[in-house]
């Protein structure tokens, strides 16, 4: 079987660094047509060199990376450095990139791409916020129906939010967006807090990436040593949740996660809870579902797919 066909949409951040190694490490399963790169964790001269060092650190440098957007649709930016570090990628000693930037605008190679492959081929990883991909549906609306799927990491029900009281960071930077990819009827895959939550990194996986004995392995237990202390001080847990690479875990594994669909809308109007994501987990609203919510993990099997295949790279 040919390998499914993705893009993915993100703002690295350490757990996104380490979903881009994840995809990376799979070309059997997964061939990465193409990263973009949008302001979310950091601004996006952060996000699109991050993305090209995390290739690097892949061996992928021909991997085709593309800055997009540098703020989201409507609103002022947001950023997260008191999680991931001035630089997104706070923790190790990173070298600058030496691979090239596209010269495309991100949005224009996710419409581009759409159109130009066959219908129902292309899936969109959405790492962080949607801003790129609200405005590809805005701007384009007939690469809809073309979509596969969307698998993003976003949202919370059980969970609420990590941004504010009632919304998760990557759906609160940029409400408007994900109220048009919500709204636009492509198939949806949503891994919310309430999952990611459950895949905390422990002490004996951290150094299981470390004893992997590579440079892949290293960096991600040192940039797991950075952000998980912010988890660990606001939630009293004794680890960090790898939010991102959840999104290519369901991908690669499915059977590790399990949830159903629901109707899940999003909260654009008020500012005490802009970005909620509303989600009907017991139907009491009778709205058409909209959204695969994820809302378990087995994550012993997670991080036993993320050790073997980060120790492939």
């Amino acid at each position: 079987m040919a390998p499914r066909k993705i893009i993915i949409d993100t703002d690295p951040g350490q757990d996104d660094a380490v979903a881009i190694l994840l995809a990376q490490a799979s070309p059997e399963e997964l061939e990465v047509l193409g990263i973009c790169a949008v302001a979310g964790n950091v601004p996006l001269p952060l996000t699109q060199k991050n993305a090209r060092i995390v290739c690097e650190l892949a061996g992928k440098p021909e991997t085709k990376v593309f800055s997009g957007c540098e703020r989201p649709m409507f609103r002022k930016l947001v950023t997260a450095e008191h999680v991931h570090g001035k630089t997104g990628l706070d923790g190790p000693v990173m070298k600058d990139p030496t691979m090239p930037l596209q010269e495309q605008h991100a949005v224009d190679f996710i419409i581009e791409t759409l159109r130009r492959e066959p219908a129902n081929t292309v899936t969109l990883c959405t790492l962080g916020p949607l801003t790129n991909v609200g405005t590809a549906m805005h701007v384009a609306p007939d690469i809809i129906p073309k979509i596969r799927e969307i698998v993003m990491m976003g949202g919370a029900y059980f969970e609420v939010g990590n941004i504010t009281p009632a919304a998760e960071f990557n759906i609160y930077v940029d409400p408007h967006a994900a109220n048009i990819v919500f709204k636009s009827g492509a198939p949806l895959t949503v891994m919310p807090l309430d999952v990611t939550h459950k895949a905390l990194t422990t002490p004996e996986r951290v150094e299981a990436f470390r004893n992997l004995g590579t440079e892949p392995g290293r960096m991600v237990a040192e940039w797991t040593d950075f952000f998980e202390r912010f988890d660990m001080d606001k939630y009293g847990s004794q680890g960090a949740p790898l939010h991102d690479p959840c999104v290519i875990a369901w991908l690669l594994k499915p059977d590790l996660f399990s949830g159903r669909k629901i109707n899940v809308e999003i909260e654009t109007q008020s500012e005490l809870t802009m970005g909620m994501t509303v989600a009907d987990w017991w139907n009491v609203m009778d709205r058409p579902e909209n959204a695969t919510f994820i809302r378990d993990i087995d994550a012993d099997g997670f991080y036993a797919l993320l050790l073997d295949r980060i120790g492939r790279l």
